[in-house]
């Protein structure tokens, strides 16, 4: 009976717990790469949900809070977790860092050191062996989704954000990351009641923006983002030979406000815009433009003129060495 009570402690432990790991973090992350029906179960679980709008059905209300939580959540993750955290294209201060870190965790795609440490380790090993999520290494849904049930990426290498990891608050939306997926969870429902109480001509309910907000923008929003490691490998078009497959495409761009432009990012991933062009819309760094402006966020990396120089053809080879 002791047994079986400690394996459940240990059980919902590791599930609230991210950071707990009975066997040692290093022997995770030495085992092999493999589906796991376990892993697989929150995904499943947000998916299902989806399947509410066949009870709640729909109003403009639901689809309008749905959009907003969508772009909202997607800045923070393209702006914040893949620009800021992950390779500190710009500065801000260290209560907009975690402000956006808590908004960004409200996308259900974990901790931001988390995120930054896998997408560090992308760039370093970029469509090579150890790449986690490369389609041309490991096929296209293993890269999409596969590879985040596999309990070996589930650790987070805390040695490759140091710069990251010495901010205890953002240890702790990292560690229990999910707190704020419940805590927004809850707070749909509220907004869900005050809507339909204070505002009955938006012809919604508290389960309707529930399943909406929650379920339904969640989960678009979590394809659009794996798309990246996925048709950003696959589809598209490219300019710099950067020494994996990464690609350009405006459609990618346009769901994800910006990240499409995804082989100009592999090429210099410390710009703090990933549209190296006028033409090539970047929205999340339009955004951070106007952040500036407020002095939400300051120093903006650009592309270099070697870059651009490259672009028009002065350099035919362009070395592997030049993403790192």
């Amino acid at each position: 009976m002791n047994s079986s009570i400690r394996t459940i402690a240990q059980t919902l432990r590791q599930v609230f717990d991210s950071d707990y790991f009975p066997e040692g973090a290093e022997v995770v992350r030495g085992r092999p790469d493999r589906f796991e029906f376990g892993r697989c179960l929150p995904f499943l679980f947000l998916h299902l949900g989806c399947l509410g709008v066949l009870w709640v059905g729909w109003s403009w209300a639901a689809v309008t809070v749905a959009f907003l939580l969508y772009v909202i959540r997607m800045f923070a993750i393209t702006a914040f977790y893949h620009r800021y955290f992950s390779h500190r294209t710009f500065r801000t201060s260290r209560v907009a860092q975690f402000l956006f870190a808590v908004i960004g965790n409200t996308a259900i795609q974990r901790g931001a050191l988390w995120w930054a440490a896998v997408h560090r380790h992308h760039h370093r090993h970029s469509d090579e062996e150890e790449d986690v999520h490369s389609p041309l290494r490991k096929g296209f849904w293993w890269a999409h989704i596969g590879w985040m049930t596999s309990s070996r990426n589930f650790p987070t290498d805390y040695s490759v954000i140091p710069d990251l990891a010495r901010y205890p608050e953002l240890r702790f939306l990292n560690r229990f990351d999910l707190i704020v997926p419940f805590c927004f969870a809850l707070s749909l429902l509220g907004l869900g009641y005050v809507l339909e109480h204070w505002l009955p001509r938006s012809n919604t309910s508290p389960a309707q923006i529930f399943i909406w907000g929650f379920f339904v923008s969640t989960t678009v929003l979590l394809h659009a983002t794996l798309f990246i490691n996925s048709l950003a490998h696959t589809f598209g078009r490219r300019r710099f030979s950067t020494g994996d497959d990464s690609r350009n495409s405006l459609l990618l761009a346009l769901l994800t406000l910006g990240e499409g432009w995804h082989n100009n990012h592999h090429r210099f991933m410390h710009s703090a815009r990933q549209g190296f062009y006028w033409w090539e819309i970047d929205i999340s760094y339009y955004i951070l433009r106007l952040f500036a402006l407020f002095g939400i966020v300051w120093n903006l990396r650009g592309v270099p003129r070697v870059v651009y120089d490259e672009a028009r053809g002065a350099h035919a080879v362009f070395p592997k060495t030049a993403r790192r």
